[in-house]
């Protein structure tokens, strides 16, 4: 049975993500590359690497925010809503759903032609085990002042890892790639796909039992601000390492 928490233990858990996302930026994007740069190892391999390292840790922070927003009780965002129907529905745990729902998205790229990336196939991975462990780990909100903090916190979250997962250039995710070929084969403009996707999914996610409310239209509302702020964030931690 799922821990309850107060208000301010859930804010507290919701700093856990961000402490290790700025850990992560700050060590692997500047200061260990430099270190091992120093030391005579090679300069393409280890900046390859910490690029790849930095996906890692910016879809797991991704995948920490969603498992966020799902604890908060108060509705999960579109996708989640999808990959939360589908685990009801089929009787799989939550992150075995959100990679099937990845995986099938992958499938529809077959006939668009587009090819996948090392981003795009630990996209689907990491994110799914990420957003497993939180909904595992984290209590669920105990009510809906502290699932209100999730939902925030968690969409933030999301902003953040997208920032760290979107400058590594290593492929798009499944979802985006799908956005980007339907708006190539067609033509349509890309936030009318987007929306079109969006609310198609979680019009399926709803009526196979997955949880919307307060918490949908505060991810949807809030996350377009939060990548850009992701973005920000890690292009000023990029220059400030670059200085040092």
């Amino acid at each position: 049975e799922s821990l309850h928490m107060s208000i301010l233990k859930s804010a507290a858990f919701a700093t856990i993500p961000w402490i290790f996302a700025s850990l992560a930026d700050l060590l692997i994007g500047g200061f260990l590359v430099d270190y091992l740069i120093g030391r005579g190892l090679d300069e393409t391999k280890v900046r390859k690497t910490a690029i790849a390292c930095g996906m890692s840790a910016g879809l797991a922070v991704f995948g920490a925010g969603e498992g966020f927003v799902l604890q908060s009780r108060i509705g999960n965002s579109p996708w989640t809503v999808l990959a939360e129907g589908v685990s009801r529905t089929v009787g799989i745990s939550i992150g075995v759903a959100t990679f099937a729902v990845s995986a099938s998205v992958l499938l529809a790229w077959w006939p668009l032609r587009q090819r996948p990336g090392l981003g795009t196939l630990a996209n689907a991975v990491v994110i799914a085990g990420a957003l497993q462990a939180t909904a595992h780990w984290l209590p669920a909100a105990r009510n809906f002042s502290s699932g209100a903090t999730y939902a925030v916190a968690g969409t933030l979250f999301v902003g953040l890892g997208s920032g760290m997962y979107l400058t590594t250039g290593l492929g798009p995710g499944p979802r985006d790639g799908l956005m980007t070929s339907l708006h190539t084969r067609t033509g349509f403009p890309v936030a009318r796909i987007r929306l079109a996707i969006e609310v198609t999914v979680l019009a399926a996610g709803w009526l196979l039992g997955g949880k919307t409310g307060l918490g949908t239209v505060i991810f949807a509302l809030l996350v377009p601000r939060a990548v850009a702020w992701g973005l920000a964030l890690v292009a000023a931690v990029a220059r400030w390492t670059t200085r040092k």
